[in-house]
């Protein structure tokens, strides 16, 4: 178990079933972190809570299903959360998905309504339902996983790049927040982009053993950057776009 900056930190995990979830829930709790995960998919998330609790013993690692499309029910979990741990340190938002098309032309507006609500929507209501709490926190962070794409779009990801975009906007408006709310001492929280080309974990490589995967971040060395987040003073991650990739 850990004894650096995460030890006894209560960090928040939005979609923690996936494969980027389960390693950042085996990463903090190895860290010393109390885990707090949610995912929309109950068996899922019970796999990678479980994973994370057997790996490391002792660990305080939880999870329920939360519906981030509603901002009620996502207060709810940031009340309940901080009534029964006292207090939160962190969000790591991971609630991802990916809709493209072959050509800018052919792009449908379904795969927009459908990212906006994921890869948006989600991002406000964690903001929103967190922000408080995590400025209380005298390690507070607020941490997004976005795309190179974001920066610089491809035709036929319009719809990927706009949400990513849009995603990068509120929170870096989040991380103003910090800033104003630091005063001349700075900030004691922060909110921090972590950008990616695209994630790669073991059961992608297996599937296509032959793919060389460039450029893309395992979800193993993405979950230690999110760690390393809180390892930096909030003055110099606030607002700050972390790339785990080569700039476009």
């Amino acid at each position: 178990m850990g004894n650096g900056a995460l030890e006894g930190a209560v960090i928040a995990v939005a979609g923690a079933g996936g494969p980027a979830g389960r390693a950042a829930l085996l990463r903090l709790a190895e860290a010393g972190a109390v885990v707090v995960g949610s995912d929309n998919d109950p068996e899922r998330l019970a796999a990678a809570v479980d994973a994370a609790r057997y790996a490391h013993g002792g660990a305080t690692v939880t999870g329920e299903t939360v519906d981030l499309l509603g901002l009620e029910s996502t207060r709810d979990w940031a009340a309940r959360t901080e009534k029964e741990f006292g207090r939160v340190d962190g969000l790591v938002h991971l609630v991802g998905g990916w809709r493209g098309s072959e050509t800018f032309t052919k792009t449908s507006l379904d795969d927009w309504d459908f990212l906006e609500l994921l890869l948006v929507r989600t991002v406000q209501h964690t903001t929103l339902a967190f922000h408080e709490a995590l400025q209380r926190s005298d390690r507070g962070r607020y941490v997004l996983i976005s795309a190179a794409g974001a920066t610089k779009p491809t035709a036929g990801n319009a719809a990927y790049a706009a949400g990513k975009a849009a995603a990068e906007a509120w929170t870096l408006a989040m991380a103003d927040y910090f800033r104003k709310a630091g005063g001349e001492q700075g900030p004691t929280s922060a909110a921090a982009i972590l950008v990616v080309k695209a994630l790669v974990h073991d059961a992608m490589r297996a599937d296509r053993p032959n793919a060389k995967f460039a450029g893309f971040t395992d979800v193993k060395d993405l979950a230690e950057s999110i760690v390393g987040v809180w390892d930096q003073p909030a003055a110099e991650v606030n607002g700050k776009r972390l790339w785990l990739t080569e700039k476009p």
